[in-house]
């Protein structure tokens, strides 16, 4: 058997059984992609984050997330988690990650937990009726991104809440995230995501999504940052500031379990 190091951690949370679930994995090198697929398949989390050295010098190491279906472009709380392992374990104020379809990421340490660093994902105003459709409710607008991130505003936090969408039929339209998000209570900004096209139905909490957010709320507000909630079962956190071109949530995690994932030799 191929002994591999296991982290399971709630991301964008203050205490276990809350936030979202990643599986964190550093690898001494790269496993094929099919053992990786089937790796994040017998995890089943929303991510797990494969982590290898990174050799060129752009980063500390390289980043890879699985789905239980699919490979993603980017996911926000697995790379959260992947920093949070690798601070606790190694030590140090800040890593990165250098990934395939999101350029260069970080993870820094701040008073409140952690920092990290993603692209800013822009959205425009634009309509989508199939999609609406099956929402469960009539957003107020709705703003697209070419990358497949959807945000569609609701006046109310209840309006969010009560959503109840037809994800056998989302997941038909593709991978995208469908953002649906209001003004909050306790919070800025209130939302919930579903991805059920990329194999998770609602997810607990979407840092990517936030990336996206992160430019939709600072347009609207007429602010640099605002904090927001996902209002999914679990529920999760964060603070959402922009810095020029990248969004910056701030976040923290807790390791639910440490331990040796088995692999059987090919």
């Amino acid at each position: 058997m191929i002994r591999l190091p296991y982290w399971h951690v709630d991301a964008f949370a203050d205490r276990p059984f809350a936030g979202n679930q990643a599986a964190v994995m550093p690898l001494d090198a790269w496993l094929d992609d099919a053992t990786l697929l089937s790796i994040a398949e017998e995890n089943n989390f929303a991510e797990t984050a494969f982590l290898v050295k990174d050799d060129t010098g752009e980063a500390d190491w390289e980043l890879r997330w699985f789905t239980p279906t699919m490979e993603i472009r980017l996911c926000g709380h697995a790379t959260l988690a992947s920093g949070h392992v690798l601070l606790e374990r190694d030590g140090g104020e800040r890593v990165t990650f250098l990934t395939r379809r999101a350029g260069l990421l970080e993870v820094s340490r701040s008073e409140a937990g952690y920092d990290l660093g993603l692209p800013l994902i822009e959205t425009a105003p634009d309509s989508w009726p199939e999609a609406v459709a099956l929402l469960g409710a009539e957003p107020r607008e709705v703003w697209l991104s070419p990358e497949r991130y959807g945000v569609y505003l609701f006046d109310s936090e209840e309006e969010v809440r009560a959503l109840e969408p037809d994800l056998r039929g989302l997941g038909k339209l593709g991978d995208d995230q469908f953002i649906c998000t209001a003004p909050g209570g306790r919070t800025d900004v209130v939302s919930r995501v579903f991805v059920p096209g990329g194999g998770v139905d609602e997810d607990s909490f979407t840092g990517s999504a936030h990336a996206c957010l992160t430019h939709f709320w600072t347009e609207r507000l007429g602010r640099d940052s605002f904090t927001a909630h996902q209002a999914s079962r679990r529920g999760g956190d964060a603070t959402c500031r922009r810095e020029g071109d990248r969004a910056i949530l701030g976040g923290q995690c807790v390791t639910v379990v440490e331990g040796t994932f088995l692999l059987p030799q090919q």
